[in-house]
């Protein structure tokens, strides 16, 4: 069962060049992303932010319940700031997407007078650093995740990875999506 008392604490090491796979879910695993418009409105905010905080998007997949992504930064950065620059805005509109009932699901209690909304699961998911030597297998983890979950048949046929960004080889050179191709 779940025990919000108990976090992971996460060692981030954000040395330039170094690959993050990065895995977060949502609150309690329930399938939050389960409509088109909700798993897009994410992509948008990993191009959103990824963007404007410098990094490349080498790898992405938006699952009805969970997040992976694989990013790279070319300078000294801080994932953790990506992390709160995709999450926050994305939880706001989200929540906006939803109905009154589905929203007061996801109302937690801190403390006495305290209540939050949780769309995202707290703490800092997964995050771990890739080398140049393992980067590829992760990318096909990554994309091969709703072909194991039986949502397609094909990688590229789901639309909320960058699977179809490697069959197009809509690629930058270095690595990350084009997402204007």
């Amino acid at each position: 069962m779940f025990d919000p008392t108990k976090h992971k604490t996460i060692k981030r090491f954000n040395h330039p060049r170094t690959g993050h796979e990065l895995t977060w879910s949502c609150f309690h695993q329930r399938s939050l992303l389960s409509t088109p418009e909700r798993r897009t409105l994410v992509v948008d905010a990993i191009r959103n932010a990824s963007e404007r905080h410098g990094y490349a998007v080498l790898a992405f997949v938006v699952m009805p319940n969970h997040v992976h992504l694989l990013v790279r930064h070319a300078a000294e950065h801080d994932v953790s700031a990506l992390l709160f620059a995709i999450k926050r805005p994305s939880s706001f509109r989200l929540k906006q997407m939803m109905s009154e009932g589905e929203q007061a699901s996801l109302v937690v209690h801190e403390r006495p007078g305290k209540t939050a909304f949780r769309f995202w699961q707290e703490g800092p998911g997964y995050d771990r650093n890739i080398g140049d030597d393992t980067i590829n297998d992760s990318i096909r983890y990554l994309h091969l995740n709703p072909v194991r979950k039986g949502l397609c048949r094909r990688a590229a046929e789901w639309e909320w990875s960058s699977a179809s960004w490697y069959a197009r080889e809509a690629l930058r050179a270095d690595g990350g999506i084009d997402w204007e191709r």
